[in-house]
């Protein structure tokens, strides 16, 4: 039997201790934080060579971290996460999205949408999936979207006598959408961890996130037809004629300008994503006030939420810097990288072990997490997989693997929103239900629409292109 080295032995410990820290309750960033300092207390009291009594006993492989030498690194640790050009965009695409929520956009599309499919059989989850896509395409913002899409149509799905597992599915991941097609917030911060360009990784995520809905539309129409008891059609429905139809038009028009604006001005190379969100920004606030929505209340109440979301995610980039710092002077990205190569040989199937831990991990952390913490432990792994030829786009695209993985990635994650016990979607969902709503409803209408992000996870790793292709078009000719 092998035993395991020291720096193995805290390695493990680290991210157990951090894993422990979560279930106690305490914060992320207070955890990452927290553990690292233990660890940067271990390394001083036992393991540096120069102070430790116990340096003739042991044979460590990593030293030379402690208290005095983190005054030295904290420019290092804080000064390159904030001043980061990257992150501007990411409180300009979080006020965006709060703001079209407050903007009484999606109340319009819901009431207009309501009209046209309601006569459907299945038409109330197919308006939610539709006005799901186009929120995610100009919010990104996963709570402010399953909670809005929650309180506007649940109550209209129950009074139909739609099955409650199938209404709560239906919710649940429509909302989650935002996670992955752009703009998102993940991608954002992906673009940061994975040094790639955040352009690239709008482009690649497009199709992937639009086949993901086209995925959820086809499973609601082909469960209406098995189930029709399911999702009953309404007695009485407005007839469709062209008043309807223009209804829906001058509900969708404007979030849809806004759209193409904040994705065509980087996609033709115009803007830049950071000058993107800004504009973003702009339009939603404008979107406000030609609804009549916009006063000094919204203003500061889209701001401040502004500002906590951005904080906290801000929080813990700097708290899981300085756990990664102290992590590398245990020699754990050596330590992670021997242990995912020695699982095979083949880079591909190397790749979906990575993509199952983080599969795993998402029953367990937030996105945030995963994002922050594991993904740039990957990115060496990835890089040196050699697959550079074997993806389409190679040559006209800056990290065609990377970004390949990242989006791998980001599908995979998107399942940690609606995945118990820690799917965020499902609580945020839980918290505007009504009463005769449970929890167990919830479950177990999510579990096809997993099910359904899985196989879209399967489309994009047997066809890289959906995800190169387009970023190649636009660098390539």
């Amino acid at each position: 039997m092998e035993w395991l080295t020291l720096n193995e032995i805290a390695v493990l410990a680290m991210f157990l201790g951090f894993i422990w820290m979560l279930f106690r309750g305490i914060p992320v960033a207070m955890a990452l934080v927290g553990i690292s300092l233990i660890f940067v207390l271990v390394a001083e009291l036992f393991l540096d060579p120069n102070r430790s009594f116990f340096r003739d006993i042991i044979e460590f492989d990593r030293t030379g971290i402690n208290y005095q030498r983190l005054n030295v690194l904290s420019g290092r640790i804080f000064g390159q996460t904030i001043k980061n050009p990257v992150l501007v965009a990411l409180p300009m695409f979080i006020f965006m999205g709060l703001m079209l929520d407050q903007s009484g956009v999606a109340q319009r599309m819901m009431n207009s949408m309501q009209k046209l499919f309601g006569g459907l059989r299945g038409g109330l989850s197919l308006t939610v999936l539709i006005i799901g896509i186009i929120l995610a395409a100009s919010t990104g913002v996963i709570g402010a979207s399953v909670t809005l899409l929650g309180v506007m149509a649940l109550p209209a799905m129950m009074a139909q006598n739609y099955s409650k597992p199938i209404a709560t599915g239906t919710i649940a991941s429509a909302g989650t959408l935002g996670i992955l097609i752009p703009p998102s917030i993940m991608l954002v911060i992906m673009s940061d961890q994975l040094a790639i360009s955040l352009g690239d990784l709008f482009m690649g995520a497009l199709f992937p996130g639009l086949i993901l809905g086209g995925l959820y539309i086809a499973f609601i129409v082909i469960y209406g037809l098995l189930k029709p008891d399911a999702m009953p059609a309404p007695d009485r429905t407005e007839e469709v004629g062209w008043p309807v139809i223009k209804e829906v038009l001058l509900a969708v028009i404007p979030p849809m300008i806004l759209i193409l604006l904040v994705l065509g001005s980087i996609f033709a190379g115009i803007a830049t994503p950071t000058e993107a969100s800004g504009l973003g920004a702009l339009g939603a606030t404008l979107l406000a006030l030609a609804n009549g929505r916009l006063n000094m209340k919204v203003l500061k109440d889209v701001s401040r939420s502004t500002l906590n979301t951005s904080g906290y995610i801000v929080g813990i980039f700097l708290a899981a810097n300085f756990f990664a710092l102290i992590l590398r002077r245990y020699g754990g990205d050596e330590i992670i990288e021997g242990l995912v190569l020695s699982t095979f040989d083949d880079p591909y199937m190397i790749i979906v072990f990575i993509l199952f831990i983080v599969f795993l991990l998402g029953f367990l952390l937030d996105w945030i997490e995963i994002t922050i913490i594991i993904m740039p432990l990957m990115l060496p792994i990835i890089a040196g997989l050699g697959l550079e030829g074997d993806i389409p786009g190679y040559d006209q695209v800056a990290e065609p693997v990377v970004t390949w993985f990242a989006i791998l990635v980001a599908v995979t994650l998107q399942t940690s929103f609606l995945t118990p016990p820690v799917g965020f979607a499902l609580f945020y969902l839980k918290g505007v239900c009504p009463p005769g709503v449970t929890i167990g409803d919830i479950y177990k209408g999510v579990i096809p629409f997993v099910m359904l992000q899985l196989t879209g996870l399967f489309i994009v790793f047997e066809f890289p292109w959906l995800v190169t292709w387009l970023p190649s078009v636009a660098y390539g000719g």
